[in-house]
C-alpha cells in the first residue's frame, strides 16, 4: 500500500499519476464551467448545475490543498511556494466569501501536467527560464523602475499641453497615466489623443521612446536564455571532463 506522501506528491506510482490525474480533470472541467457560467440568458437549470458543479469542485480542491500541507515537509516550504499559492488563491475566495473571483488562476495549475506527463524537455526550458531570469534579475528591475518614472513624466507632460483644451480627458495626471502606458507601450487605442501642436509633437517623441523601449526587456531575455543555455551545457560537460 503506497504512503499518503507518495500519492500526493509523487508521480512514479500508479496512485499517484491517478491522484494528479483526477485534479488536473478536475481543473479543467472547473475552467470550462467558469467559462459556460460567463455566457449571457443561461437557464436557471444550467445556472443551478454549474453552481452545484463548483461547490463539488470547491471541495475537492480544498481537500487536495489540506492534503499536500499535510503531508509536506516542512509545511511552508509547499505553502509559500509558487503552486501552494496558486492552490490556495484557487479556493479561499470562494470559502471565505472575499467577492473576488479568482478561480482563472486554476488555469496555472496545468502547469503540473508537465510533472505528470514527465516531459523533461519542458522542465530543462523551465530551469533556463528560471536561469535567465536571475541573470537579468537586476536589469529587469531597473527597466521596471525606469519605466514607472517614464510612464509618470509622460503623463506629466501631456497633462501639461492638453489639460486647458481637453480638461475632461487630460484634468489631472491621473486622468493622463492611461494615455501614458497605451502611448509609451505604443498600443495607441485612440480612446484618448492629443489636439494641440504641443501635444502632438509631444506624443511623437513618447512613441520613439516607447519603440525603443519595447525591445529591451526582450533582448535581456533572449541574452539571458542564450547565457542559461551555455551554462547548462558546461554543467553537463562537467563530469565528462
Amino acid at each position: 500500500m503506497r504512503s499518503l506522501k507518495s500519492i500526493v506528491e509523487e508521480t512514479d506510482n500508479k496512485e499517484g499519476v491517478v491522484f494528479d490525474s483526477f485534479i488536473q480533470v478536475m481543473v479543467i472541467l472547473s475552467l470550462l464551467a467558469f467559462s459556460i457560467e460567463t455566457l449571457p440568458d443561461l437557464s436557471p437549470a444550467i445556472v443551478g448545475w454549474l453552481q452545484i458543479f463548483e461547490m463539488f469542485s470547491i471541495g475537492v480542491f480544498s481537500i487536495e490543498y489540506l492534503l499536500r500541507v499535510y503531508v509536506a515537509k516542512p509545511k511552508s516550504k509547499y505553502m509559500l511556494s509558487f503552486f501552494g499559492i496558486i492552490d490556495l488563491l484557487a479556493v479561499l475566495p470562494s470559502l471565505i466569501g472575499l467577492g473576488v473571483d479568482l478561480r482563472s488562476v486554476r488555469a496555472f495549475r496545468l502547469l503540473r501536467l508537465f510533472r505528470i506527463l514527465k516531459l523533461a524537455r519542458y522542465s530543462s526550458a523551465a530551469r533556463r527560464f528560471h536561469i535567465a531570469l536571475n541573470i537579468a534579475r537586476e536589469e529587469l528591475i531597473l527597466f521596471l523602475c525606469v519605466t514607472l518614472i517614464l510612464i509618470f513624466v509622460a503623463a506629466v507632460g501631456i497633462h501639461h499641453f492638453e489639460s486647458e483644451a481637453q480638461p475632461k480627458t487630460f484634468g489631472s495626471v491621473f486622468h493622463c497615466l492611461w494615455w501614458a502606458v497605451s502611448t509609451l507601450t505604443t498600443v495607441g487605442y485612440g480612446d484618448v489623443f492629443p489636439i494641440t501642436v504641443g501635444g502632438k509633437v509631444f506624443t511623437f517623441f513618447i512613441l520613439l521612446v516607447g519603440l525603443g523601449f519595447i525591445s529591451v526587456p526582450a533582448g535581456l531575455v533572449a541574452s539571458s536564455l542564450a547565457k542559461a543555455r551555455q551554462i547548462e551545457e558546461d554543467e553537463r560537460k562537467t563530469p565528462e571532463s
